[in-house]
């Protein structure tokens, strides 16, 4: 499935802007950074389900917003994508 994280980080304080870097690099090992707080994840439910459970424990739920957005591929999806940015096809070789 495809899986949207968008994440608002309060970085007012140093452990809020240590925060923000762990939560980026959560994300960074599972999906690709399309904008400054949002990756796009290719998983499976398992993933997700760990995935969700380490972002949760980095953030401060009275402080910072996560959210994330399951996108089944049974009922089909698109993305249109418009300005430069290359995004990585996951069906393809990764490794040329």
């Amino acid at each position: 499935m495809l899986v949207i994280v968008c994440y608002d980080v309060n970085t007012e304080t140093r452990e809020g802007r240590r925060r923000l870097r762990r939560v980026a690099k959560i994300c960074e090992g599972i999906g690709q950074r399309v904008q400054k707080s949002v990756f796009e994840c290719q998983i499976d439910r398992a993933q997700f389900e760990s995935l969700e459970r380490r972002l949760v424990d980095e953030i401060k739920v009275e402080e910072d917003n996560l959210r994330l957005y399951r996108i089944a591929e049974l009922k089909g999806y698109e993305v249109r994508e418009h300005g430069h940015f290359r995004a990585t096809n996951f069906n393809a070789p990764l490794v040329l």
